[in-house]
């Protein structure tokens, strides 16, 4: 059984990624890092980049895995997004944040679950 929470979400993480390559997105990263913080998965489809928070639950005894991405992950993701974007010269692609919830076994996938946030 995976024992500390980095290796599960990890295993969570490429659960996710796989679900997004049966939708035709190709993964570019996994755990983007920089300095305003984390982005779990950047994927790519057509000219269109996708910032992808996941979360995982075992359960709902502490609540819906989509309700733990709050304004401030959201934030967070916002500027690691524009950091990834500038860095990679991919300024002109349109991007969007995407929110994968794992509770359980069931997947809930939410396109563009939150705007790009100051």
């Amino acid at each position: 059984m995976m024992k500390n929470k980095r290796k599960i979400g990890s295993h969570y993480e490429k659960q996710a990624g796989t679900f997004l390559e049966q939708q035709g997105f190709e993964i570019l990263e996994y755990n983007f890092r920089c300095r305003s913080g984390e982005i779990d998965i950047i994927a790519r489809k057509n000219k269109q980049l996708v910032f992808c928070e996941v979360k995982y639950r075992r359960d709902d005894s502490k609540g819906s895995p989509l309700e733990a991405v709050g304004i401030k992950k959201q934030r967070t993701i916002s500027k690691c997004a524009m950091y990834y974007t500038t860095v990679h010269g991919l300024l002109y692609m349109e991007i969007r944040f995407d929110v994968i919830g794992i509770q359980g076994q069931e997947l809930e996938w939410i396109p563009n679950a939150f705007n790009y946030t100051v």
